[in-house]
Order: C-alpha cells, then structure tokens, then sequence
C-alpha cells in the first residue's frame, strides 16, 4: 500500500510540475494574494475527481476524434487568455493589478482546468494507465497522485506571497504577464498541433 502511495506520490509531481497555463494562473493570483484559497482549492479538488475517474476507468482508450472539439475550445480559451496578458504586459494602466471579482476569478481557474486537454491526457489517461500496475493497490496510487496534487498547488498558491516583495516594481509585473502570454499561447498552439497529429 505504501509504496503504492509513494509511487502514485512521484508520478503525480512529475506530471504537475511543469509551467502550463493552470500553473500561472496559480502563481498570478498567489503573487496578487487575491481567491488564493479558492483557485487552489478549485485545482486540487478538479484532479481528483480527475484521477478518480481515471483509476475507476484504468487502461482507457480514447479515439483522437473524440480530443477534437475540446482542443479547439481550449485552446481558443488559452489564446484569448495570453492576449489579454500580453495587453497588460505592455498597457501601463495594467501594471497596477486591480483585485478581480470572485466570480471572474473562479470560471477563469474552472476554463484553465476542464477547457485544457492536457489535464485529461495527464490525470484520466496517463495516471489511471500506471495506477493498473498496481492491481488491488490502483486506489492507494490514486491517492498518492491526488496529495500530489494538493501539496503542489498549495505550495505554488500560498508560496507565492513571498514573491509579493519583488512584484512591488512594475517591471516585474510585465515580465510576469508576458510569461503567461507565453505559456499560454504556446499551450494553444500545442493543442491545435495535436489536432493534425
């Protein structure tokens, strides 16, 4: 059980810990000190239902048509999004963050989770895949993948506020900006790729 655990434990951090529009979005609102708890919360709580059907599901094979008309709304998601952060990158009426409204800040966070293939091919494809090794033991890497979760996006959520000092120059805020322009228009581009492969 424990190494199950353990192992559900890694490969969920080598699938989450990587820079894509959830992240930044994570880190943005963590750095503003603005619905950390929620967006966090929202994260965490989405890959486990994530994994959950993923483990329930095992070896899953979905039909590449099937990706198609999420990709597309993803990624026209994700090209909006990364405008608008380019725009507040280069508007210096932008480098004063204003607080958004909760709601705003919620559909954002729930588009960046449900609207983005790569978390499915992430948390219902490739973890419920690996949790069939385990056999009997699958939930418990479930498990071991959902902490996983938890832990990143509270220590990027709530570990950002120590970064707060640094946004007090507004330069730091365009790079910030333009970092999640890059990120997501290079997720969209990668979604619309994928489409033709």
């Amino acid at each position: 059980m424990m190494y199950a655990v353990l192992a559900g434990l890694g490969t969920g951090f080598s699938l989450i810990v990587v820079i894509g529009a959830q992240n930044a979005l994570v880190l943005r609102q963590g750095v503003l000190r603005q619905q950390v708890a929620v967006v966090v919360a929202l994260c965490a709580a989405s890959d486990a239902v994530l994994i959950t059907v993923g483990v329930a599901a095992g070896s899953l094979s979905v039909p590449p048509a099937v990706l198609v008309v999420p990709r597309v709304g993803g990624a026209a998601f994700l090209l909006y999004y990364g405008y608008s952060a380019f725009r507040r990158a280069f508007r210096a009426s932008a480098l004063e963050p204003a607080a958004q409204p909760a709601a705003t800040v919620v559909l954002t966070c729930l588009a960046f989770t449900w609207l983005n293939p790569h978390v499915y091919v992430d948390t219902v494809l490739l973890l419920g895949t690996t949790s069939t090794t385990w056999g009997a033991d699958r939930w418990w890497f479930g498990v071991g993948a959902a902490c996983a979760s938890v832990t990143w996006f509270c220590s990027l959520g709530f570990g950002a506020r120590h970064l707060a000092p640094l946004f007090t120059r507004p330069v730091a805020w365009r790079v910030l900006d333009g970092f999640v322009a890059v990120i997501t228009t290079v997720t969209a581009v990668s979604l619309l790729t994928a489409i033709r492969t």
